[in-house]
């Protein structure tokens, strides 16, 4: 399997895993009625106050046996959001194999810019993330 295949398998399957994950975390919310001690209707509310700060990563992992709805959805998004990371660090090492020591640089950058992003912009902003443990 060449390299470009993997990355389009990588791809692939990164969404379909996230989309799997945040279907079964919704099932569970309307099965259920709640999750992690929120209705349905706290939840669906357009002024909830739940948001992504008030879950660590780790923390959803190790939860995801509970079988409440949000700790899926949020390992979907994580599993979402690791999906192009993932990918760039897929190409770091193909352009490795090739030698193509530019290309190296040049994507090294953009899983720097990534991470950037995602850990260091949202404090810069005033939004609080909460960094696994």
């Amino acid at each position: 399997m060449g390299m470009e295949n993997l990355i389009s398998l990588e791809l692939r399957a990164g969404v379909l895993l996230s989309i799997t994950l945040i279907a079964i975390g919704v099932a569970l919310i309307f099965v259920n009625g709640t999750s992690n001690g929120y209705t349905l209707s706290e939840i669906a509310a357009t002024n909830s106050t739940i948001n992504s700060a008030g879950f660590g990563a780790l923390s959803v992992i190790y939860s995801i046996g509970n079988f409440q709805g949000i700790d899926f959805i949020f390992l979907g998004l994580i599993v979402l959001l690791l999906t192009p990371i993932v990918r760039v660090v897929l190409s770091i090492l193909f352009f490795m194999e090739e030698k193509n020591w530019l290309y190296v640089v040049i994507t090294l950058i953009v899983l720097f810019n990534l991470l950037f992003a995602i850990f260091v912009v949202p404090s810069l902003v005033g939004t609080k993330v909460v960094i696994p443990q």
